[in-house]
């Protein structure tokens, strides 16, 4: 494990995996790691290698949120890297660091959340505060019997960023997620479970086996009709489909021929054969 915070990226078949690296503070998010997340992001949108993304942190806990020591540190200059791109000594006070942090926190999450290929939240222990923005800005979660989510802003004065509670609105609906804000309280499992926070939960020690598997299949399928899939679906939610968008992606699936290799397999009876990543 790396000895300073950070997030880690690597690299195996067509599934990209980024590992929330702070295990000393249950993988709270530094401002550094949050600025690093889109940076991160970014060559992974073009690289035609990458077909899936998985979060996970490193250790027994997935992220307990933002790492609430950095708030203490801008009184004295000696706040750190707050701008995630070499800026240190940043001279801000507790408020000030809040705020900067919440903003690169939603700018994070919103990264994560427009990510043009699937992204699963393997999401074991804590999912807390800024956690719970990562894993819901994901578009699948995968928890294990141990897993604890909710959202503490109540027990700090915070204004939890509206982005990401639009996503648990989306999920879990706006009673549940009124219950989570109002309390700060964590729920289990089988609670995130049943409000749509979780899609599925699987043994601790189950959990990175079955993740892999579940991006495997994911990248062996059309990544056009996947992409498609969350193109259209992020839209709908959002209340923005669109006639055009709908035909441009028809039209990407005759032109890379994945239509037509999905459609030849399954006459002849064998596994389709999908080559070409949507453009």
């Amino acid at each position: 494990m790396s000895t300073a915070p950070t997030v880690d990226l690597t690299t195996s078949g067509t599934t990209a995996t980024l590992r929330i690296d702070h295990p000393r503070r249950k993988n709270a998010m530094t401002a550094h790691m949050w600025g690093l997340l889109p940076r991160l992001l970014e060559p992974l949108a073009k690289d035609p290698a990458v077909r899936v993304v998985v979060l996970t942190g490193a250790g027994p806990d997935f992220c307990a949120g933002a790492d609430i020591t950095e708030l203490t540190a801008g009184a004295d200059g000696s706040a750190g890297d707050a701008s995630g791109d070499g800026a240190v000594g940043v001279d801000v006070d507790a408020a000030g660091a809040r705020v900067l942090d919440d903003r690169l926190a939603e700018a994070a999450g919103e990264a994560l959340a427009a990510f043009p290929k699937p992204t699963i939240a393997m999401v074991d222990g804590l999912c807390v505060g800024g956690g719970c923005l990562l894993a819901t800005a994901c578009d699948l979660r995968v928890g294990t019997p141990r897993t604890r989510m909710g959202v503490p802003a109540a027990k700090l004065g915070v204004v939890y960023p509206a982005s990401s509670l639009r996503r648990i609105v989306a999920l879990a609906g706006p009673s549940t997620a009124k219950r989570l804000l109002f309390t700060a309280d964590l729920i289990g499992a089988e609670e995130a479970l049943r409000t749509g926070l979780l899609d599925e939960i699987v043994p601790a020690s189950e959990l990175a086996h079955h993740v892999t598997g579940l991006a495997a299949t994911v990248g062996e399928r059309s990544q056009v009709s996947v992409r498609a899939a969350k193109s259209l679906v992020d839209a709908i939610g959002a209340g923005e489909l669109t006639p055009e968008l709908v035909r441009s992606w028809d039209e990407e699936a005759v032109r890379s021929g994945d239509l037509h290799e999905g459609i030849t397999a399954f006459l002849e009876r064998r596994p389709a054969r999908f080559t070409a990543p949507p453009s």
